[in-house]
């Protein structure tokens, strides 16, 4: 007896709407959570010993690449050989103030291919096994403490 080969049906109009559906909704709750700042802390650039702390954070783990004084890397507006862009200054000549804090913790928690489309190489290495979730506040509250008032509160309205 011979066996019965399943038949293949062409995907129809129902199963490709469903299909868009839960496509849609698995983008949105992940915007929602990459978005959502987590509540292990904040950015807060008044708070001085936070700041303090994430000076002497961001000499040990940020200032090779990204500068004693938060200037970047020469050119870092021109891509290297391998596509990847040199490391942003984080003073306001850059654009780290252009993102808003959930932003700028998931990039430093699990590195720039958080923020960077798929096609394009990036060096920013996560930090997340390295930095406590503290640390990343407090480094990025240094950073935004060397901010002028109105950049810091163009950045806190979301300036993106």
């Amino acid at each position: 007896m011979a066996r019965r080969q399943p038949q293949h049906r062409p995907l129809n109009q129902r199963t490709l709407v469903i299909g868009g559906l839960l496509v849609g909704i698995t983008l949105i709750i992940g915007v929602s959570l990459f978005s959502r700042t987590p509540d292990a802390g904040r950015i807060d650039a008044a708070d001085s010993q936070l700041v303090a702390d994430g000076r002497i954070v961001y000499r040990a783990y940020c200032a090779s690449c990204h500068g004693a004084d938060l200037e970047g890397q020469p050119n870092w507006q021109q891509p290297n050989p391998d596509g990847s862009m040199p490391a942003p200054p984080h003073d306001v000549s850059g654009h780290t103030w252009h993102h808003n804090d959930a932003t700028l913790f998931a990039i430093t928690k699990y590195g720039g291919a958080a923020a960077t489309p798929t096609n394009r190489p990036n060096g920013m290495p996560g930090f997340g096994t390295t930095l406590s979730d503290r640390e990343i506040w407090a480094v990025l509250s240094y950073i935004k403490s060397t901010w002028p008032p109105a950049v810091q509160q163009a950045q806190e309205r979301g300036h993106n």
